[in-house]
């Protein structure tokens, strides 16, 4: 069946969550992202041509090629990804490194598109060849963004569909190309090459429209690349590529595995040793902590660098910090001849400034490594930042409660 145009019934696509429930089945990948220092992946070299530009702007479009290319790897969906820029001599180049990435020629062929967009129409009835199109009018330029979604059109079975959506500007375009060629195809090109040529079947108005054929998901994810990327600022020339291993490897996570358990039961013992029953309550909201926080890992989802499992561990240690601030200030009230259930409400209420305090202090240079950093950097942060937030949830929320059901009882 032939791609065709038809009106939006916009739809944005979403992960599916899969699971077998009532016949219906859903599929769920457990597994979590790694870095380019764990799991290998693409790293490629690339030389920019500056020779026509002055030497005033020639720091800019540098600085804008990079943004461009930064933005067309996020649409491949990598994450944790490294593109830098280096000078040898009086060259340019742009360093690219795509952790999990094995297919280098097509890292390579979206990366590397100069992304001239246009739509053509045709004058004969059956067009046999790209020379039958001829330019509309209607570039990249009046293309506001391009996304996948499921559904809508002829592909009610679920196949994947693209849809457009248009600026104002290029929705009148648009309107005024459909209204002639209801029944004509609409042919896209990417650099002068065919990507696709869907029919018209009735005139757009409203500047939205979904493209539907037989894709398969990566398919319709690649042309939503092509169609949302935009012109880089320099010509660029491939000079290196490579499928690069593991760094690190499994021995330095499994390494690192170990001694986050390790010193978790070194946390736990010490809780207990010291607190009693409020530490074997302490160690369970640990516990949960522990699983809360890979829970959001998993659902970010969040790439995890040999840095961000540190962020991960050291995140336990501060974990428990909150939980000895408030177990000293009950200590305290105890003495003090409070009653059990009076110690315990207000060794939570007058610590909380200091708990409250301390982890701020933290979050504030936690969220100055993520924005000032780059590649493990900001992973380091990023696992800090959300171990610090669920933290928070469990040595107040999940340990009060704990507390309150016990002593309650008692």
């Amino acid at each position: 069946m032939p791609p065709t145009l038809k009106v939006l019934n916009f739809t944005l696509y979403r992960p599916l969550i899969n699971l077998n429930f009532s016949g219906i089945n859903f599929v769920r990948d457990l597994s979590f992202k790694l870095g380019l220092d764990l799991q290998g992946g693409t790293h490629l070299v690339y030389e920019l041509d500056t020779s026509n530009v002055s030497a005033a702007d020639k720091s800019t479009a540098v600085s804008s090629t990079r943004s461009n290319i930064e933005r067309r790897v996020n649409l491949l969906g990598v994450s944790e990804s490294i593109v830098q820029t280096s000078v040898v001599g009086e060259d340019y180049r742009l360093i690219v490194e795509l952790p999990g990435v094995r297919d280098v020629k097509q890292a390579v062929d979206t990366i590397g598109q100069t992304a001239q967009l246009d739509f053509r129409e045709t004058l004969v009835a059956t067009p046999s060849a790209i020379t039958d199109f001829i330019p509309t009018g209607l570039t990249g330029n009046d293309l506001k963004i391009s996304t996948v979604q499921f559904g809508g059109g002829q592909s009610a079975s679920g196949n994947p569909t693209v849809s457009l959506e248009f600026s104002p500007e290029g929705a009148k375009k648009f309107a005024a190309i459909t209204r002639r060629n209801i029944g004509k195809p609409l042919a896209i090109f990417l650099d002068q090459d065919l990507v696709t040529a869907p029919n018209v079947e009735t005139e757009i108005t409203d500047g939205k429209a979904i493209i539907t054929g037989n894709y398969t998901l990566d398919e319709a994810k690649r042309l939503t690349i092509q169609l949302n990327a935009g012109a880089l600022p320099l010509p660029i020339k491939i000079i290196e590529q490579r499928t690069v291993g593991a760094t690190l490897g499994s021995e330095s996570v499994a390494k690192s595995l170990f001694a986050g358990i390790v010193g978790f039961v070194i946390i736990a013992l010490f809780m207990v040793a010291n607190y009693g029953l409020k530490g074997l309550l302490a160690d369970i909201a640990l516990t949960l902590y522990v699983l809360l926080s890979l829970s959001v890992f998993k659902l970010i989802p969040v790439t995890l660098t040999l840095a961000g499992i540190a962020g991960f561990i050291l995140s336990v240690g501060m974990a428990v910090d909150a939980n000895i601030l408030i177990f000293e200030r009950i200590k305290e009230e105890l003495r003090w001849g409070r009653p059990k259930k009076a110690a315990l409400e207000l060794g939570f209420h007058r610590a909380w400034t200091s708990v409250r305090d301390s982890n701020i202090s933290s979050l504030i240079t936690a969220g100055i490594l993520f924005w000032f950093g780059t590649g493990s950097v900001r992973g380091f942060a990023l696992t800090l930042i959300v171990g610090i937030f669920v933290s928070l949830f469990t040595s107040v929320t999940i340990t009060r409660t704990l507390l309150r059901s016990v002593y309650g009882r008692k």
